[in-house]
């Protein structure tokens, strides 16, 4: 029988993670259970700094950007001394379940906690939308926008001054953001660290804009492409005069982080926390809820934990149609 829940944030933060915590609390509450936020993830666990949250203590956070309840690495928690300690804490505080609110290195956490016995859910947010078992995470949509604005906004500059733009977007392993990003901003050319990089073709594409009268161009490349920011900017000094450009680059970094979340993340954030919590009443434990083809859905850790998400090629090639 559930009576207390747990629930904590972990890894990267991402806008719309408070507006998940919001739900669980809430949602938790109307089910009749008491439920505690836990202070710093993974690391709080083991301390046991875990703290009774009520409906008015998650009043007014939805539109707050980061966690409420903060975030650290834990390498404690990496042994299974320090797991069976956050167990024990747990267990001394009554918990009957855990929601853990993270991307993979969390879930990963979440998976190992549960093979060793205990109850938990998952929720899929991450920026960098790699999550396998939810076809959006918390936390993109805002991300996206913000790099979208960086793009708009340096498309000015670079008109004046008859530039190029390299933005870098995060993503060391997945390059969705940097994708997408490019695909809405009208990049010139993408970097991915899924594709390998050709810097003599996107040479020839800001040269043939240059030729054809264009006065800007923009290229977004993800942090873990083999062709980021930097290696590219030195590519193209190198090669100054081929492009007919000059070249500037703009790394944004934990900016994208940074804001507040907006509609599309604040309503998937609260389907998530309300599905996870709808999991724990059927006790469906072990799983990790994120949307799938617009519905809220339940995966297996043993499915997502140690994988990748696939970019869409079709994205790849509309990219390139667009360019």
């Amino acid at each position: 029988m559930i009576e207390n829940i747990a629930v904590l944030t972990s890894g990267g933060d991402a806008p719309g993670m408070n507006a998940a915590i919001r739900a669980v609390v809430r949602c938790g509450i109307d089910k009749g259970w008491r439920v505690f936020g836990v202070q710093n993830g993974y690391d709080g666990l083991i301390k046991g700094q875990l703290d009774p949250l009520g409906t008015r203590d998650v009043g007014g956070i939805m539109q707050q950007g980061g966690t409420i309840l903060g975030s650290a690495r834990s390498e404690e928690f990496t042994t299974i001394d320090g797991r069976t300690q956050a167990i024990r804490n747990l267990n001394r505080r009554g918990i009957n379940a855990l929601v853990v609110i993270g991307g993979n290195g969390s879930q990963a956490g979440s998976f190992e906690l549960y093979q060793m016995g205990f109850p938990v859910v998952g929720i899929a947010s991450t920026i960098d939308n790699d999550l396998v078992g939810s076809d959006i995470t918390i936390g993109v949509d805002t991300a996206l926008n913000i790099a979208l604005e960086a793009i708009d906004r340096l498309k000015v500059t670079a008109s004046s001054h008859q530039r190029a733009f390299i933005l870098e977007v995060m993503g060391r392993n997945c390059g969705y953001l940097a994708l997408a990003a490019g695909l809405a901003g009208g990049a010139e050319a993408i970097t991915l660290p899924e594709k390998k990089t050709d810097p003599e073709e996107i040479a020839e594409a800001l040269r043939l804009a240059y030729e054809h009268g264009k006065n800007h161009a923009i290229i977004v490349a993800a942090e873990g492409a083999d062709y980021n920011a930097a290696k590219l900017t030195e590519f193209f000094v190198a090669h100054r005069e081929r492009l007919g450009f000059s070249v500037r680059s703009t790394i944004l970094g934990h900016v994208q982080r940074g804001g507040e979340p907006g509609a599309s993340d604040r309503i998937l954030a609260s389907k998530l926390g309300y599905g996870a919590v709808e999991a724990i009443a059927r006790e469906e434990f072990g799983v990790l809820t994120g949307l799938i083809r617009n519905n809220v859905t339940t995966t297996p850790f043993e499915k997502i934990v140690g994988k990748v998400k696939v970019l869409d090629k079709n994205l790849f090639e509309l990219a390139r149609l667009l360019d």
